[in-house]
């Protein structure tokens, strides 16, 4: 489904400001990661919002909760940033705005970054702070597994995790702009409709710290390769000028072919993780409701 509108002038300009701002070509791996958090700090969103650290959870985790989130269903959340950026603290807003448009509470992990921590040290991570969820009394039929672009991917990891523990897997999976395969297989910066703030050279060059000579054909590192079959709603969002849209499109197609219930949006000129800026796109604001809607039809 292509939904959105045509990119405006005031889109472009955003465009270019992330790519001015977040430098991934930057050697430091602190200084990236400084970057990355004040560009998305910029734009806080509006609405009360309460965060508060988690000091038992298995891996550094905060609760976004808004006035009217629920106590009893969550949304377990994974931040973007390719695996080596990015935190709960970057992403607070985001959580805000998901916390609020689906009525859930958000549980934010804040997993452990490459290159200091290669896979698969984020991957556990993800898995232990489900199961603690579990055991707390929240149960999988209550938790909805989400993130965003590398998020997007732990949360679709962490359920083949899951599922390969033959253990009861989460109500649905929220992916947005997910990384889906790690191998790379098409020559990105060949496809004529991309605009978007990462490029190849610089995606596989971060990406390389996060594998660190493991095979990205593993279905734990790379969604694509899993199998899908039993796996419980998923819904996927993605940009028409994204990067790695293709990819997307393929997960959702094995995804089908296996009779896993699957929803994807492709977002008219939008690029990659684009929901990060509600205050300032209508077309984040639009997309971010898509997903409310999404999780508040989950049949129980």
């Amino acid at each position: 489904m292509i939904r959105g509108r045509e990119m405006k002038e005031e889109t472009r300009k955003l465009l270019e400001l992330i790519k001015s701002q977040v430098d991934l070509e930057e050697r430091d791996p602190h200084r990236l990661r400084w970057n990355f958090d004040q560009l998305y700090l910029s734009y806080p969103s509006t609405g009360p919002m309460k965060m508060r650290k988690e000091p038992d959870a298995p891996a550094p985790a905060y609760w976004i909760v808004t006035p009217d989130s629920s106590q009893e269903k969550v949304m377990l959340f994974f931040h973007g940033g390719l695996f080596s950026m990015g935190s709960t603290h970057s992403h607070q807003y985001l959580c805000q705005q998901l916390s609020q448009i689906t009525g859930r509470s958000i549980f934010s992990v804040d997993y452990h970054l490459s290159p200091e921590h290669p896979f698969p040290r984020a991957l556990e991570d993800g898995i232990n702070s489900y199961h603690w969820l579990v055991e707390e009394g929240f149960p999988a039929r209550d938790i909805v597994c989400t993130g965003i672009s590398a998020g997007g991917n732990l949360a679709l990891s962490t359920v083949l995790a899951l599922k390969r523990m033959d253990e009861n897997l989460p109500q649905a999976v929220v992916a947005l702009s997910p990384l889906l395969d790690l191998s790379f297989p098409v020559v990105y910066q060949h496809l004529k409709d991309v605009k978007d703030w990462i490029d190849y050279h610089a995606l596989h060059k971060l990406l390389d710290t996060y594998l660190q000579g493991q095979d990205p054909g593993n279905f734990l590192l790379s969604p694509v390769y899993g199998d899908l079959e039993g796996l419980p709603p998923i819904f996927l969002q993605a940009g028409s000028c994204e990067l790695l849209l293709c990819d997307v499109k393929r997960f959702r197609d094995q995804a089908m072919e296996q009779e896993v219930k699957v929803n994807m949006e492709v977002w008219q000129d939008m690029f990659h993780a684009w929901q990060m800026f509600p205050t300032i796109l209508a077309e984040a604001e639009q997309s971010l409701e898509s997903v409310g809607k999404f999780v508040q039809d989950l049949v129980d």
